[in-house]
């Protein structure tokens, strides 16, 4: 299985500390946060990984290189301007391949997700071994926080492992999920998109999964959010 990492956004909320650093290469407890990511997908086993870039990229493929001194073996996918999620992933859709990936935000920090879990997230067969037809195969598979403060309305809803648009109890998307290749087949490469709504027409359509994700996790995007995590006499890797 393949990796790919969002890295191309601007982070404006946090200038002016992201007008000289990419925001996924700004540390937190002592270490990128680009890197805590590359190393949890190392220790599943996920080695190959892409990182899309915009802002600042050349500064990313500098710090991080080819990626052996991590285990991994990154390549890049380089963008004029910022194409969102999906455009990003429509983009790199060569480098990516035919079968499922996962992908995720380079701007958390969740050091104890299990990548283990995302491997046999997508299946071919239903539990009696049949080969299932395409329409009735999700397309996705994503991982659901508890609502932070900052989204206390959440995203999505989860009923027994699907995922659907409404519900009495909506979660927030964690920005992690598995991919078939195929769900960005009409996203032209280079064409700006998001993956939210992409998500909501094949939730809408019963073809998205999920699960919750009961870690650490917190989503670094202001520079408050980037203090609370490096305290002075704080944990170091």
């Amino acid at each position: 299985m393949k990796a790919m990492i969002f890295a191309a956004g601007r982070g404006e909320r946090m200038r002016p500390l992201t007008d000289s650093c990419p925001k996924p290469l700004l540390k937190v407890r002592g270490r990128p946060l680009i890197v805590w990511q590359i190393l949890s997908l190392v220790r599943a086993g996920i080695t190959e990984i892409v990182i899309n870039h915009a802002h600042l990229g050349h500064m990313i493929e500098e710090a991080l290189g080819d990626g052996s001194r991590f285990g991994a073996q990154l390549h890049y996918s380089p963008e004029g301007t910022a194409l969102e999620t999906a455009g990003g992933i429509a983009k790199a859709r060569h480098l990516l391949g035919e079968a499922p990936f996962v992908a995720v935000s380079g701007d958390i920090y969740c050091p104890h997700f299990n990548y283990e879990e995302v491997k046999g997230a997508l299946e071919d067969e239903d539990p009696w071994g049949n080969p299932l037809p395409p329409d009735k195969r999700d397309v996705a598979w994503i991982w659901l926080i508890k609502n932070p403060p900052f989204h206390p309305e959440g995203d999505f809803a989860l009923n027994n492992f699907s995922i659907a648009n409404e519900g009495e109890k909506k979660l927030t998307f964690a920005n992690i999920g598995v991919y078939r290749p195929q769900m960005f087949d009409a996203i032209a490469p280079g064409e700006h998109a998001k993956l939210g709504p992409l998500l909501r027409e094949y939730a809408a359509r019963g073809q998205v999964g999920g699960d919750v994700f009961r870690g650490e996790w917190h989503n670094v995007g202001t520079i408050e959010q980037l203090e609370a995590l490096n305290p002075p006499g704080g944990p170091r890797p």
